[in-house]
């Protein structure tokens, strides 16, 4: 019997690659990967307790994949169960618990499972990296995880308690995934972690280990997600000359004010920040920049806002990911005097989106007659394809002789301002 397995994810990229390679091994395993909305044997429930929202997600998530679904195996895995694991262990609709430390045992305990065996993850060992390749069931670009925990204890941040200590993965092992993936024909590899920057592994800094990953033969381009400034020097700056890495990175700022960054235990200075950025963009004028900006963190004044918004403004990233200030139990921000209500986090939240909408629009207006190297993803019904540029930016093109997962000369002609994407056509 060949089973359907359907998967959700919640949160940061690093949850994407793990769901990513969980897929592909079930799929190899001959399993059939369906949407979550679709009727299957199993569901997967990758779940985000990064703020409060995320864990809200998460619950009506696991709720709607239980009803209507009594029959199914239903997984619940990701960091809202390490935060949330008495609440989850008591939720009768859950047939599997399975903690970050053994996620990537997902598919021996659901395969025990159908087989009528009984399967204690207490004889699991812990390892962080152990997933099979990923396969193209949901994006052409291969995400590689290089890295996982993160050792900085931000006063706010509850992730170094759901995902532990920083561990990177060995160069061998992470140089071999990639030449893999490569092999099978993905074009672009992204790098992800909880905290990649830090990326450590005997001698091997990320610097060292980001050189020896543009060395490896074939035709592919990199990328990084979500990093933190800190710890990036003159010769990751210079990394950025080689035609195989993209110019995109999404900068952490999280606030504009130094002494909000202070109270958030936060490793930088926006003097330190902007330094960074102006040195990169002095050598790469059409680098891409987009960030993280949390408001109404305790004691946030709208001295302390302004400054973030004269500073977002400033740098001018292409894109904001807003979110509020989310109480975390057992974080130094949670005991903080001078919470802030959310009725002032709502407005602020408005005010930084319509600045990053306003800071998309003028950067995009800059690659008007410009190139961009796509790689087209997918073909909608209505003859476009989408793709991004080697700057990370979603571009629709006319489908024609557009190949996807091929790369394409696209030259840039306009705005969709209703799908905030670029329009381009193929250079003859």
């Amino acid at each position: 019997m060949k089973y359907k397995i359907a998967f959700k994810t919640l949160g940061c990229r690093l949850n994407q690659y793990e769901t990513e390679a969980l897929a592909s091994q079930f799929h190899r395993e001959g399993y059939k990967v369906v949407e979550f909305n679709d009727k299957a044997d199993v569901y997967v429930v990758n779940t985000c307790t990064v703020t409060n929202q995320s864990d809200k997600k998460s619950r009506k998530i696991i709720q709607s994949a239980s009803t209507g679904n009594n029959n199914s195996v239903l997984v619940v895995t990701g960091c809202m169960t390490n935060n949330h694991e008495s609440e989850l262990n008591n939720n009768n609709q859950i047939t599997y618990l399975v903690k970050n430390e053994h996620k990537n045992s997902i598919y021996s305990i659901v395969n025990a499972h159908f087989q009528g065996e009984i399967f204690s993850q207490e004889v699991l060992n812990q390892n962080l990296f152990n997933y099979q390749p990923t396969e193209q069931i949901f994006h052409t670009r291969s995400m590689i995880k290089i890295q996982d925990g993160c050792d900085n204890m931000c006063s706010f941040c509850i992730i170094p308690m759901v995902r532990g200590r920083a561990v990177s993965r060995p160069v061998n092992d992470v140089l071999e995934n990639i030449s893999r993936n490569i092999k099978k024909g993905y074009k672009e590899i992204t790098l992800t972690g909880v905290n990649i920057s830090r990326y450590m592994y005997g001698n091997i800094d990320f610097t060292e280990l980001v050189e020896k990953i543009l060395k490896l033969p074939g035709d592919f381009r990199v990328r990084f997600s979500s990093m933190e400034p800190d710890g990036l020097d003159d010769r990751f700056i210079d990394l950025f000359q080689n035609p195989k890495l993209c110019h995109h990175l999404h900068l952490c700022l999280q606030n504009g004010s130094d002494k909000v960054l202070l109270r958030m235990r936060r490793m930088y200075t926006t003097d330190s920040y902007y330094e960074l950025i102006n040195k990169i963009k002095s050598k790469y004028p059409d680098f891409n920049f987009t960030t993280d900006i949390m408001v109404g963190f305790p004691g946030e004044t709208d001295e302390d806002f302004n400054q973030t918004c004269d500073m977002v403004k400033k740098i001018g990233f292409s894109h904001i990911h807003t979110f509020k200030y989310s109480v975390r139990n057992n974080t130094r921000a949670a005991r903080m005097a001078d919470q802030i209500s959310e009725k002032v986090k709502d407005e602020r939240s408005k005010i930084i989106r319509k600045i990053s909408d306003s800071n998309k629009q003028n950067y995009y207006k800059s690659f008007i007659g410009k190139s961009q190297i796509v790689i087209p993803e997918k073909t909608n019904k209505n003859g476009f394809t989408k793709g991004y540029g080697e700057n990370y930016i979603p571009v629709k093109i006319k489908s024609g002789s557009c190949l996807t997962n091929e790369y394409q000369s696209v030259k840039i002609i306009g705005i969709d301002s209703n799908e905030r994407v670029l329009l381009g056509e193929i250079c003859n």
